[in-house]
């Protein structure tokens, strides 16, 4: 996180003398399944102008049938159209319709595309190789508000309005040490081990089916911004008591969380072998999408797991990730976890 996207392509312009044979790259930079940025289809262009390398004649020889590349090796006026790549793929394929038919079809299946938050390279700016200006613009945005989003720490106010909130902290001592060792972020403190181990007690033998986690994890804001966490807790309570399942009252809010502290916490609270309780764990991820989603980790301890430390882990449970109001709308999510949860 502390490299721009600006750093990637300088980065890139030291390695390529190297002459690799490898570089991983997405549409725009920008990976809309796991939330991140990287480099971009449109660096292999620049590299290979900058270094004089070559596409194998094979996909050269391609790019001149389709007629994004002239005779003379140049980009024509068809370069970075993808109307014009759909309208000769349909050629291709037989299909007889005029070429404003299928250039209309092809502008609704970008509109179909863009309509669900992801973006296409069309066109280009100042260079071949550069995004064009508005959307260029836009994945600069969104890496800003990235770093502005994995830096934000929870705050207490936020903490105070869950209600009967429960806030713990786990062994790490600030958000640089958060981003920086990992596996803190996993271990619950002496002090959070000790509230929890209170909490259990006050229940005494009547210890209940589910309890909710909140972490900040990598993207706090996911959980703070207004319109995400409430109406999703909101919806889970009232489907889970529907359901017959009895749910904790309290909240329980870790500062400074990864996923897998939210297992500690259910070992430290379902203690007893029989106990057969359920974490939702609701936590800030992936803050390279602009969207602030956070996901609910369903961990399920049926018998003898919870009582046995580290036998919890990512392969037995089951998640529900992209939730935000401009995402996964917080309370369909909520009907998805449940009715996951009445599965497991």
């Amino acid at each position: 996180m502390p490299v721009t996207l600006d750093d990637l392509a300088w980065c890139q312009d030291q390695i390529a003398p190297a002459n690799p044979a490898y570089l991983m790259s997405l549409p725009t930079r920008n990976d809309p399944m796991l939330s991140y940025l990287t480099t971009q289809y449109q660096d292999h262009v620049r590299l290979r102008e900058q270094f004089d390398f070559k596409v194998n004649d094979p996909i050269w020889d391609f790019f001149k049938k389709i007629q994004v590349i002239g005779a003379d090796d140049k980009p024509t006026k068809y370069f970075g159209d993808i109307k014009w790549v759909y309208y000769q793929f349909q050629l291709e394929k037989g299909d007889t319709r005029s070429q404003q038919a299928i250039y209309a079809e092809a502008q609704a299946e970008i509109d179909t595309v863009l309509s669900h938050g992801v973006d296409l390279a069309m066109g280009y700016g100042e260079n071949i190789w550069d995004l064009n200006p508005k959307l260029d613009k836009k994945v600069h945005a969104v890496y800003d508000d990235a770093k502005v989003s994995l830096w934000t720490e929870m705050s207490e106010d936020f903490i105070a309005s869950i209600p009967n909130s429960v806030s713990i902290k786990t062994t790490v001592h600030d958000r640089e040490d958060y981003i920086s060792a990992p596996s803190k972020g996993e271990i619950l403190s002496k002090e959070a081990v000790a509230t929890l181990g209170k909490l259990r007690n006050s229940w005494g033998n009547n210890s209940p089916d589910v309890v909710f986690v909140i972490s900040d994890g990598l993207n706090s804001k996911a959980v703070m911004d207004e319109g995400h966490l409430t109406p999703y807790l909101q919806e889970m309570r009232k489907l889970l008591k529907k359901a017959g399942f009895s749910v904790a009252k309290e909240n329980i809010v870790i500062t400074g969380g990864r996923v897998r502290a939210g297992y500690q916490v259910g070992e430290t609270i379902f203690t007893n072998c029989g106990d057969t309780g359920m974490v939702v764990h609701i936590i800030g991820e992936r803050p390279g999408s602009g969207h602030h989603a956070f996901s609910a980790y369903i961990a399920n301890g049926g018998q003898n797991v919870w009582c046995k430390a580290g036998t919890m882990d990512h392969d037995s449970v089951k998640v529900v990730s992209g939730i935000s109001d401009t995402g996964l709308d917080p309370k369909d999510a909520a009907r998805e976890t449940v009715a996951l949860m009445k599965k497991m």
